[in-house]
C-alpha cells in the first residue's frame, strides 16, 4: 500500500463516486489547506477563521522538536522515568495514541474520580507532570494541577522543577504559570482541541515520554500535499465522502482495529468525529468496536477497517466498508481533513462544540447548588440506586434488570443506539467495557462506551447535539475515599458527581432517556449492573 490508502465498497464506494467529483470541482481540498474559512457557510465562518491552522502543522510545528528536546534534557537531571499527563479530550487522547504506538509509557490522568487522581499522585521523585489546557480554565485539569502542586510541596520537591504547562498564549494559565516560574510551552491558538494532535498538546507530553515526535511530523508532511490536491484520488475527499455522503445517510461509523500499528487510534478518531459532527440534529456516530466486529452490522452503519501500513489487505467486501491504512502522523492529518470535508457535506460547523459547553455549565450549577449525586432514586436494588430521567419510560420497574429492559424497550430498531457512560476507574473497572459487546449482541444495535468525564469531550457532544435516537446508561459510584481539591470549595468526589448529574440533566432536557445506576457498594453494585446489562446477550 502507499503512504496513505483509503478504499471503499458498497454504499461507501457509491458515496465516493457521487460526491468526490463535485468536491474536486469546488476545490475543497486546496481551499481547506489554504485555510479558506468560507467552506462551511456563513454561520460557521467566524469560528472557522480561528480554527484552521492545523492544516499547516506538519511544517509549523517543527520548532517544537528542538524545544521539547531541550526541556527533556533539562528534566533528565532529575532522573525522571515517569510522565503524567493532566488533560482532557484532544489534550489527552492524542498523546495516549502517540505514546501507545511508539511503545513508551505515559500515565494519562483525564478523570475527576478521587481514587484515580490519588492513584496518579505516586512516585513523585521520578515523575514529571505535563498540565495541558487550551483555555487555561478547564476545571478538571486545573484541579489535577492543584493536587500535584500540593503533593510535590508536601514531598519537599519544588513543583516548578517537575511540571510543564502547555496552553494557549494569553490564557489565564499561561500568565499564572509563567509568574510562578513553571516551564510553559504555548500551542497554536488557531487550532481547536480535537485537531491539536500535531501541536504542543500532542507533541510535548509524547516527546517527554520518549516518542519520536519528529518522525510523527515527517509522516504527516509526506501526505500533506496529497491531501491538499484537488484530485479524485485524494484520500481525505474519499474518506470524507464515505463518512458523510451515503444516501440515505449511514450515520454510524464502526471503527475496527484490523491490524493497524496505531495503538488506540479508534478512541482518538471517535473524539474527533463525534465532537466535530454531532450537532444540529445530525452527525456521524463513531462506534469503537470491542474486538473484531463482522463487516455487516446494521443498515445505517459503515464499517471502517484500520489495517497495517504494510498490509496486502485490499479491503473487504460488504454493503458499506472502508479500509484505511497509514502511519500515525499521516492518519491524523487524513482524518482531520476528512472530518472537515464531512462537515461540509453534512452542512454543519465542524469546529464548534455547543453541547460540551452546556454540560460544563450544568456541572457548575450542580456544584454551586450542592446537589452532588443528584435527586432521590426511584428505587434501590441491593447496592444499586436507580434513577430515570428524560421521560416516563421507567414504568413500574422495581429492579435493575427491569429498568434496563424498560430503557431498551424504547430503542429505535432501525436507527437507535445505546450509550454506556461509566464514571468509574477505567483501569480498575476495565472489564465493564465488555457490556458494549453484550448489548450489541442483545439488541443488534450500535453501542458506544465512554469513561466519564473524558467522553464529555468526545461522544458527549453527539449525545446531545446529534439525532435523538439514543438511549443512555450512566454508571456512577461513591469513591472509596474522597480527595480535597487544594484551594477549591469542592472535593474531587463532589466534582465528578456534579459532572455526572449535570450530563444526565442536559441529556434529559434534550429529551433523551437516561438510566442512572449509582453503586452504593462498588464491587457488589458493579457485578449487579454488569449482569443486568449483559443479560440476554
Amino acid at each position: 500500500m502507499s503512504t496513505i490508502d483509503v478504499s471503499a465498497t458498497g454504499a461507501a464506494a457509491d458515496a465516493v463516486t457521487r460526491h468526490v467529483p463535485q468536491l474536486v470541482a469546488d476545490r475543497v481540498a486546496s481551499r481547506l489547506f489554504a485555510q479558506d474559512d468560507t467552506l462551511w457557510g456563513e454561520a460557521a465562518q467566524d469560528e472557522a477563521s480561528k480554527r484552521l491552522s492545523w492544516t499547516g502543522l506538519p511544517r509549523s510545528s517543527r520548532p517544537l522538536v528542538g524545544e521539547i528536546a531541550a526541556i527533556r534534557s533539562e528534566l533528565q537531571e532529575s532522573g525522571y522515568d515517569r510522565v503524567v499527563l493532566c488533560g482532557m479530550g484532544g489534550s489527552s487522547l492524542a498523546p495516549e495514541v502517540i505514546c501507545g504506538t511508539a511503545g513508551v509509557p505515559l500515565v494519562v490522568l483525564d478523570s475527576s474520580d478521587p481514587d484515580v487522581v490519588r492513584g496518579a499522585l505516586t512516585d513523585l521523585d521520578r515523575t514529571v507532570v505535563v498540565v495541558s489546557s487550551k483555555s487555561g480554565s478547564t476545571v478538571e485539569t486545573d484541579s489535577q494541577r492543584r493536587a500535584f502542586e500540593a503533593a510535590y510541596r508536601e514531598a519537599g520537591i519544588d513543583p516548578t522543577t517537575r511540571m510543564v504547562v502547555v496552553t494557549d498564549p494569553g490564557s489565564p494559565l499561561d500568565g499564572q504559570a509563567r509568574e510562578a516560574g513553571f516551564r510553559v510551552v504555548n500551542a497554536d491558538p488557531e487550532v481547536g482541541g480535537r485537531y491539536s494532535a500535531l501541536t504542543a498538546f500532542g507533541l510535548v507530553p509524547s516527546g517527554l515520554a520518549g516518542a519520536d515526535v519528529e518522525a510523527l511530523l515527517d509522516d504527516a508532511e509526506l501526505v500533506a500535499d496529497l491531501l491538499a490536491a484537488d484530485d479524485e484520488a485524494n484520500p481525505a475527499l474519499r474518506l470524507g465522502a464515505a463518512m458523510a455522503g451515503t444516501e440515505p445517510l449511514r450515520d454510524k461509523l464502526v471503527l475496527v482495529d484490523a491490524g493497524t500499528e496505531n495503538v488506540g487510534f479508534p478512541a482518538w478518531a471517535e473524539q474527533l468525529i463525534a465532537e466535530s459532527t454531532g450537532k444540529e440534529g445530525t452527525g456521524i456516530l463513531p462506534v469503537v468496536a470491542i474486538g473484531t466486529e463482522p463487516a455487516h452490522l446494521y443498515a445505517d452503519g459503515t464499517v471502517v477497517r484500520l489495517v497495517a501500513t504494510d498490509s496486502d489487505d485490499d479491503g473487504e467486501d460488504g454493503d458499506s466498508v472502508v479500509t484505511v491504512a497509514g502511519r500515525l502522523g499521516a492518519q491524523m492529518l487524513l482524518w482531520e481533513a476528512a472530518t472537515a470535508v464531512a462537515g461540509r457535506l453534512l452542512g454543519i460547523n465542524p469546529f464548534d462544540q455547543p453541547d460540551v459547553e452546556s454540560a460544563k455549565a450544568a456541572a457548575r450549577e450542580m456544584l454551586d447548588a450542592g446537589i452532588g449525586a443528584g435527586d432521590d432514586p426511584a428505587f434501590t436494588d441491593g447496592a444499586v440506586e436507580v434513577r430515570a430521567l428524560g421521560g416516563d419510560w421507567l414504568g413500574d420497574a422495581g429492579s435493575v434488570d427491569a429498568a434496563v429492559d424498560a430503557l431498551l424497550a424504547g430503542l429505535d430498531a432501525e436507527h437507535g443506539y445505546v450509550a454506556v457512560m461509566a464514571y468509574l476507574d477505567r483501569e480498575a473497572d476495565a472489564d465493564l467495557e465488555q457490556v458494549a459487546r453484550d448489548l450489541f449482541e442483545r439488541t443488534g444495535r450500535p453501542v458506544t462506551f465512554g469513561w466519564g468525564p473524558r467522553f464529555l469531550h468526545s461522544t458527549g457532544q453527539y449525545h446531545k447535539g446529534g439525532p435523538a435516537t439514543g438511549v443512555y446508561v450512566q454508571v456512577t459510584a461513591d469513591p472509596a475515599q474522597d480527595l480535597e481539591v487544594p484551594g477549591r470549595y469542592f472535593t474531587f468526589g463532589q466534582f465528578i458527581a456534579a459532572q455526572a448529574a449535570g450530563d444526565a440533566k442536559v441529556l434529559a432536557e434534550h429529551g433523551r432517556p437516561v438510566l442512572r445506576l449509582h453503586l452504593t457498594e462498588h464491587d457488589a453494585g458493579l457485578a449487579r449492573v454488569r449482569a443486568a446489562l449483559g443479560r440476554g446477550a
